[in-house]
């Protein structure tokens, strides 16, 4: 059966997650001694670690070691079984199966699992703050700045979307999401760490974990539905996930931070990991890497559940030079990517400045300006559930109109919004209504901005080297947050609206323009023909 694939040793995967959970759960007590009273949370800051938690962090570092010895199998390549090379087709009137909206399901739970992991560290820093006594906007004369948290989870991000984006071209994208989901499992453990270094070194982990998932999931995503449904459903997944992510994450802020502290906002990696895992016989690995690493038997498993085929390679792209797996992401901005690459590393760049940046900060701004923290997370989760609905026309323009023409109309109303808050500044603070619109507009934007960059990237760059194309523009996207975060950690500038609005309307314009003069549309055109056509202009 297609879901079985992926899977090279499945009883050393499964001891290897049971032994990361038992270690997850035998941190429980150490996070109790915040818990209780509910109302009246203690700190634990300074507290020593326990033998318990000696124990457990050891249980975890055998679990994730054990899993990645079950899921890592031998990767053939194409012409192994001699067979000539293969392509994936789906042809138009192959319709959305049972097996399509499940993965469409899981794949929406798994991005706005993925979004809430760097978004809770929004919500954090507040506490983390008051709790170590360290240096932030709302309390400007404490010790290390709280930004360094912060710089630790994007700057994880950043090495989590290359380090899976390589993966996932190496082991494939089903290995790779069910790795990264158990180390995500085992690093919501951060809410029990007793001190502010530990915060630091697990939530760097966290990132890693966190910042492999969306380049992963696109990149099946795309892999597998039909070309004429490819456009608007990868996009739609990928919005609904990660505005999905920012509300969870806001509402769970609100309701559960005054009670349980915000050590709490992490442990939530525990369920959703172990769902995560539970809906993995959901999850495919992509027949487009089984086909070209010449497992045919495989590749038709999984075709089997979406009504598709395989089929010989067209005489049209029998001379086109292949891309390696092994080239490495610089490779992929040089020619024949250079065009297309370029401007959507500008992009993300612009994006990741407002997402990991502006968005970042939001809620310690909002504090600043005299918003308590409950009224700020409330405001923010309010403004995310208004620009929600627009993510739909969104995934209709993207499949329906144009790749590229939706790219820069979403890149122009991030620019534009970022634009007035930084004309505006705190005086909008006393204007509730134009609050809440200038705050949803680069909310919604900025994360239908990641979802259209993360389908338009994989459609772009062909299948052996797709994985790792999305993990360079995801983690191009998160180079912007650390950037962001850098400088405040530094003291260079203060996290105001103004400023950090500022630096994200600049690149985005610039970028824009960028996509607007060299970008390609992909809409209702087959992976193979998108992503040749460099290869073929080269091969001249």
């Amino acid at each position: 059966m297609g879901h079985r694939v992926g899977f090279a040793r499945p009883g050393w995967f499964w001891c290897g997650a049971l032994l990361c959970l038992a270690g997850t759960l035998g941190h429980l007590p150490m996070y109790g001694h915040l818990a209780h009273p509910p109302r009246h949370p203690a700190s634990m800051a300074g507290s020593d670690s326990s033998p318990l938690m000696v124990i457990s962090m050891t249980l975890i570092l055998a679990g994730v070691a054990a899993c990645a010895y079950g899921i890592v199998g031998p990767r053939r390549t194409a012409g192994d079984d001699g067979q000539e090379p293969l392509r994936v087709t789906f042809t138009d009137d192959v319709p959305l199966t049972r097996a399509h909206w499940a993965l469409a399901v899981v794949m929406t739970l798994a991005v706005a699992v993925d979004v809430m992991k760097p978004m809770t560290l929004s919500f954090v820093v507040p506490g983390v703050a008051k709790e170590y006594g360290l240096r932030s906007a709302v309390h400007p004369h404490g010790g290390l700045p709280v930004a360094l948290l912060p710089l630790s989870g994007i700057g994880g991000t950043v090495i989590g979307s290359f380090l899976w984006g390589r993966f996932g071209d190496r082991i494939g994208r089903r290995p790779a999401i069910l790795l990264a989901s158990v180390v995500f499992l085992a690093t919501s453990v951060c809410g029990a760490m007793p001190m502010f270094w530990m915060n630091i070194l697990m939530c760097f982990l966290m990132g890693t974990s966190a910042g492999g998932m969306l380049p992963l999931t696109f990149t099946l995503l795309t892999e597998t539905v039909p070309t004429r449904q490819r456009g608007w459903i990868v996009v739609l997944i990928g919005g609904v996930g990660t505005a999905g992510g920012y509300v969870l994450t806001s509402w769970a802020a609100s309701l559960l931070v005054p009670h349980f502290g915000w050590r709490v906002l992490w442990l939530l990696g525990l369920p959703t990991g172990v769902v995560l895992l539970l809906l993995n016989r959901w999850i495919p690995e992509s027949a487009r890497f089984l086909a070209a690493c010449g497992r045919r038997a495989d590749a038709e498993a999984v075709l089997a559940r979406y009504g598709a085929r395989l089929a010989s390679a067209p005489p049209s792209l029998a001379n086109v030079p292949a891309a390696a797996p092994r080239d490495g992401c610089l490779k992929l901005l040089r020619a024949p990517y250079t065009r297309v690459g370029l401007p959507l590393v500008v992009l993300a760049l612009g994006i990741g400045l407002v997402t990991y940046g502006f968005q970042l900060w939001i809620p310690t701004d909002l504090q600043r300006l005299g918003f308590t923290e409950l009224t700020a997370d409330s405001t923010l989760r309010d403004a995310a559930l208004q620009g929600l609905p627009f993510n739909l026309a969104i995934a209709w323009l993207y499949g329906r109109w144009s790749s590229k023409g939706t790219l820069v109309l979403l890149g122009a109303c991030t620019a534009a919004a970022m634009a007035a808050l930084a004309t505006v500044g705190d005086r909008i603070a006393v204007h509730p209504l134009p609050l809440h619109l200038l705050l949803a507009v680069p909310i919604w934007s900025a994360g239908s901005a990641v979802a259209v960059l993360g389908a338009y990237t994989a459609e772009v760059y062909p299948t052996a080297v797709r994985s790792q194309a999305s993990g360079l523009t995801a983690a191009v996207t998160k180079v912007g947050g650390v950037l962001m975060i850098a400088v405040v950690a530094a003291a260079v500038a203060p996290p105001s609206l103004r400023t950090t609005a500022l630096l994200g309307a600049v690149p985005l314009t610039l970028a824009t323009v960028a996509v607007t003069l060299s970008g390609v549309d992909t809409r209702a055109r087959s992976l193979e023909e998108i992503s040749t056509a460099p290869l073929k202009a080269t091969n001249r």
